[in-house]
This record gives structure tokens, sequence and C-alpha cells, in this order.
């Protein structure tokens, strides 16, 4: 077996496939030591071979981020985070609604990012990469389109960047349905309606929307009315298009913001989260080109506040 040497806070002892064993040369933090010894990585991905038992300091698992390391000690530290352990729990962050050889399918919780933003950041990407790690699959996940952190609902990520280029060369024709359920403010005057602008980044990275050209891009929404509240309506919405916060635009422009969005001029206090569910996703499996369809309930929270 092929030794070598970490130049850094501690020596390598040896590499399995597993582990790397490291002597520490220096006092500092667990969490400081992980990253370190781990080649500057995040500490968000640090944390998360911590709290997945992923180190052993002298054999023993040790999570605590704040132990202290001493001269001389034995630290263990898995080569993929959270690679070798069993049992965490992912489905605080997403469900698997299917998955095959080339693509999963994922209905992802609120505050989760599509992709990771800065070093700190709770991310479907990082996740399905531990998971793949953990079920010991050799792939990674790779982006082919997004949700906001607080919009909840399903995703689907490529396992190859092959994969990957097959469903986005022409989205249009891969994507057969894509369908969101919101809580809007107010009551709807219609049962169902469209709108079509176009929307553009402002350097306050809040998106406006223009009946005329802005040079922005153009997008349509579809919308439907479900359920009528007192205060807040339920409603279908579908997409001819996938622009960024689209549909938080389009129901602020008709003057139904999404309940809990105030970014986009929500009003209407004590509202949890942002209400907004990506419930219907159908594509062309992108080797086979079979049509599939998946669909989630709408959350029990938006009925609760459409009564």
């Amino acid at each position: 077996m092929r030794h070598s040497r970490n130049k850094g806070v501690g020596g390598v002892r040896r590499v399995d496939t597993k582990y790397t064993q490291f002597v520490a040369r220096e006092e500092m933090s667990l969490i400081d030591f992980v990253m370190k010894s781990l080649n500057g990585i995040s500490r968000t991905k640090a944390k998360g071979i911590l709290s997945g038992g992923g180190v052993l300091v002298e054999h023993n698992v040790e999570s605590r981020h704040d132990f202290r390391v001493m001269p001389e000690m034995i630290v263990e530290i898995s080569k993929h985070p959270g690679g070798n352990v069993k049992g965490f729990d992912y489905s605080q962050f997403f469900d698997i609604i299917y998955e095959d050889d080339d693509v999963i399918v994922v209905n992802k919780a609120d505050e989760v990012l599509s992709m990771g933003v800065g070093k700190n950041s709770l991310n479907m990407k990082d996740l399905l990469d531990r998971y793949f790690v953990e079920s010991r699959q050799k792939c990674t996940a790779h982006v082919v389109h997004r949700l906001d952190a607080r919009t909840t609902g399903l995703m689907m990520y490529a396992k190859s960047t092959e994969v990957q280029q097959l469903l986005t060369s022409d989205w249009k024709k891969t994507i057969i349905d894509r369908r969101y359920v919101a809580v809007a403010e107010g009551v709807m005057e219609k049962s169902e309606g469209s709108v079509k602008s176009w929307l553009k980044d402002t350097p306050s990275l809040k998106i406006i929307s223009s009946k005329t050209d802005n040079g922005g891009k153009w997008a349509w929404t579809d919308w439907r009315l479900l359920k009528q509240g007192k205060d807040l309506s339920l409603v279908e919405l579908h997409l001819h298009t996938g622009r960024k916060n689209q549909i938080r635009v389009h129901l602020s422009v008709i003057g139904h913001p999404i309940a809990g969005d105030y970014k986009y001029g929500a009003r209407v206090d004590g509202i949890k989260r942002m209400c907004l569910h990506a419930f219907k996703l159908a594509f062309y499996q992108p080797r086979t080109h079979e049509a599939l369809s998946f669909e989630t309930p709408f959350p029990s929270y938006f009925l609760s506040l459409v009564k």
C-alpha cells in the first residue's frame, strides 16, 4: 500500500477504503482539523462528516465540533462525507420519488437550496452526493433545473454530465409538464387566467416585470383557482416557461402575491413559510425516452390556511 504525507496539520499514517488516518501536530478544534486535513473543505461539509459519525479520535467516534485535538492524537476521517455512515436521516431534507441509472427525482423540503452557494449552504446537490456515496453509487448529482430555497416539491437531477446535457440541450422537448400549487393572498376575481410579461434581473436581485420588452426574458404562466378562502386562495400554476422567480413575480403582478413571499409584496402576517410547492413533474427519460410523470400531495399547511 502506498503511503503519503500531509504537510498541513497532521501527518498521514495510512489510507484505506474508508478512512484516512492523521496524527495531530498542534492543538485546535476538531472541525478546524477536519477542514484543514481535507485540503480546506467547507465548514458545511466538515459539519456533515462530524454529524454523520465520520470522524474517529483515538479510534472512537467523535462528533463535537469544539472537541480539542491535541498533538499526537490519532484522528481518522472518512474519505467521503458521511459515506460510511448508515442511518442518516435524509427525510428532513428530501424524499426520493423515483430513481434509475440516469436520473433521480426528489421531493425537496423548505429552506434547502438546489445547489451550493458559498461555503455554508444546505443544498440538494451536496445531500444527494452524500446519499450516492452511502448507497455505493459511483455518480454525482448534476443540476438540470432549480427551485428557490423556500419553494418545496419535485426536482430532477442527472447522475452524469452526459445525462445532464441530454436533458438540458432541448429542455422544452424534455419536459412534458410542470405544475405548482400556491397559497395566494386575497380573493381571486376570476377562476382562471394567464400572465405574460418580460422578466428582468436587477442589481437588487429582485426581478421586475414589464408588459413590453425590457431586455429581459419572455415568461408565461397560467393559473387556476382550486379553493377560495376568506383572505387566501389556493391556486394551481402551469409554467409555459421556466424563468427565475416567475410564479412569484406573476402572482404579485396580478395583485395576489404568494403568502409568505414578503420579497414580492406579501402582507399577511403569521405565515410560517413561502407557500409555493412544485407538485407535478413529467418528462421523457433521457435514454429510453419513456414518458415519466410524478405528483406529490399538496402540503397540508396550505390546505389548513385556505379553509
